[in-house]
């Protein structure tokens, strides 16, 4: 029997790995919720002040990207050694402080690094040595940097959910998650629900109550799980966001008035229901008698 094969048919080994890997993913995680909005602001300005025919105002002398410049303390901009970029563990060895200048480091890095680690053991353990299972760490990974990018920036961009979208039409030909049938109808059906929605509400209140990235995200969930799930989605995404969006604001003391996006509501119900989504919709017919 080959390696492989022995890690697919132990549950205990391929979550080990899942995690493992999960964990660093989740450190280049942060590098994408960190570079990726600002990528895309520059590049907006850049193209409006083209299009305005304005200088350009905005040259950066080095480049900057996803793969450049190479991690450095904000603080002393020393290039961080790769055993002082271990995930999670780094961060405990060194106290959260930078090796250099003692400046603190955010938690936030090592929270990441972690919940991308437990994600994916929980995707690993909970649909096995499949190859759902690789499309499924896939998926989670995506929503992970989705909602780490809007809760900072309210913004969901393009180029991350909309590959992925396509990416579970194509997964659809080969019935993986759901059939073509109901991924072309679940794609068009998720758009279309939340895009009605804001504009009913736009049209009796004069506000926008939710951008245009939500409807393509729930668009994608549509694609890859089928129009079936999207009831699921959208009730779970509202009381995921209920529940947390009064805790935040008891416990945490956020203002009011300040606009929460709905992009991590959308993602925790999305990876709820790629996981349990059949389960839990055989569970409400039978309590609903159908």
């Amino acid at each position: 029997m080959s390696p492989y094969s022995i890690i697919l048919d132990s549950p205990f080994l391929l979550t080990s790995l899942a995690t493992v890997v999960g964990l660093l993913v989740g450190s280049f995680l942060n590098v994408v919720i960190y570079r990726l909005p600002v990528m895309i602001q520059r590049d907006w300005k850049k193209e409006c002040q083209e299009f305005l025919k304005l200088p350009i105002t905005e040259q950066p002398a080095e480049p900057f990207n996803l793969s450049l410049p190479h991690s450095h303390c904000p603080n002393c901009n020393t290039p961080i050694k790769i055993y002082h970029n271990i995930p999670v563990f780094s961060y405990l060895f060194l106290q959260g402080q930078c090796a250099y200048c003692a400046e603190p480091i955010s938690s936030r890095y090592p929270f990441i690094e972690a919940f991308t680690g437990l994600l994916s053991a929980v995707v690993a353990y909970q649909l096995g040595g499949q190859i759902e299972t690789l499309f499924a760490l896939i998926l989670t990974w995506t929503l992970i940097a989705l909602s780490g990018i809007d809760y900072d920036h309210q913004l969901l961009p393009d180029n991350i959910t909309l590959p992925v979208l396509w990416l579970g039409l194509f997964l659809s030909l080969f019935n993986i998650f759901t059939d073509p049938t109901s991924s072309i109808i679940g794609a068009i059906a998720g758009y279309l629900v939340l895009w009605s929605i804001y504009q009913l509400f736009k049209l009796l209140t004069g506000k926008e109550g939710m951008g245009y990235g939500d409807f393509k995200l729930l668009a994608l969930f549509g694609a890859w799980l089928g129009w079936q799930y999207l009831p699921l989605i959208i009730l779970l995404s509202s009381l995921a966001g209920a529940i947390i969006g009064v805790a935040l604001i008891i416990f945490l003391g956020r203002d009011k008035s300040i606009p929460i996006p709905f992009g991590p509501y959308l993602a925790i119900a999305g990876w709820i229901a790629l996981l349990w989504g059949e389960q839990l919709n055989t569970l409400y017919l039978v309590n609903a008698g159908l």
